[in-house]
């Protein structure tokens, strides 16, 4: 039967059976079950002072690392050394080995701060460790695009970086520009599922004036597939001595320009969907917000 609240008259005598059971191996649970007492302050009074059984006890990922943590410290090692023994935070080494003694300094400067860029450079590969494969698990969880998505992606990428037509200056025909070659392997693919044939692209390097031009429309036209010799005539930036350019190494090949020629229609048909994307978009916001 069990125990009416505020009336455990015998507590003695229930502490001698509840420390009993703890004893033998009883979890808290299990004595609470036994002995029908539901109160858990006064559960933990009638064992109290007696340790918890070890098989109730949950082992942790970190104890091996802190136990390490505390020998290499009682050793004589500093924070830094620690942490980049066993690739873990300062925090949680600190947290670990604070109640220890602080060994005496014996390193010159020089290599307490070759220690403490030793631990860094473990950081800083376990986070790009992280990095890739984050990435790589996004990558291969696309999987194959259908015709749809692959024209609605293309749409969408289009409207980014594509040329677009205002109302003071009608531009109705594709024209893309980009100096990702991923980004142009895309356009040039979304532009085969739209059945636009390459006899209608033109092509046109624009990059900047102290770079080699002959080079550049060397590797777009392998990139497109043509020839260099049917490229038109770069478009040439003048260098800016006030600004800071960044693109300067031997990669730089400026951007390229695509021209789809008798492209009207197609324009059309990209805005269009376009804007039914965005419209799509803004119901399923006021759908969720209803």
């Amino acid at each position: 039967m069990a125990h009416a609240p505020g009336k455990y008259t015998d507590f003695e005598g229930l502490r001698e059976q509840a420390v009993a059971l703890r004893r033998s191996g009883h979890s808290l649970r299990q004595i609470r079950d036994e002995l029908k007492i539901f109160n858990n302050d006064l559960l933990n009074q009638l064992v109290k002072g007696e340790p918890p059984p070890e098989w109730t006890k949950r082992p942790r990922a970190k104890d091996d690392l802190r136990e390490r943590a505390r020998e290499l410290r009682l050793q004589g090692w500093t924070y830094d050394q620690i942490e980049a023994e066993l690739g873990c935070s300062r925090s949680s080494v600190s947290l670990w080995v604070r109640d220890l003694p602080r060994p005496e300094r014996t390193r010159s400067r020089e290599e307490a701060a070759a220690i403490a860029r030793k631990g860094w450079e473990a950081k800083l590969r376990i986070r790009d460790a992280e990095r890739q494969h984050t990435k790589e698990t996004a990558r291969k969880s696309i999987g194959d695009l259908s015709p749809r998505e692959l024209f609605l992606v293309g749409v969408v990428l289009y409207w980014a970086e594509g040329a677009k037509d205002k109302p003071y200056s009608r531009r109705e025909r594709l024209q893309f520009i980009n100096s990702d070659p991923n980004v142009i392997r895309l356009f040039l693919r979304w532009l085969e599922v739209l059945g636009v044939e390459r006899e209608r692209l033109r092509f046109r390097v624009s990059i900047h004036e102290s770079a080699d031009v002959t080079d550049a429309e060397e590797f777009w036209a392998g990139l497109a597939g043509v020839e260099p010799s049917t490229f038109q005539k770069a478009t040439l930036k003048k260098h800016n001595p006030k600004t800071s350019r960044k693109n300067i190494s031997e990669a730089y090949r400026g951007c390229l320009i695509i021209y789809v020629l008798r492209s009207a229609d197609l324009y059309r048909r990209v805005e269009g969907a376009w804007y039914g994307i965005v419209d799509s978009a803004r119901e399923a916001d006021q759908e969720n917000r209803t």
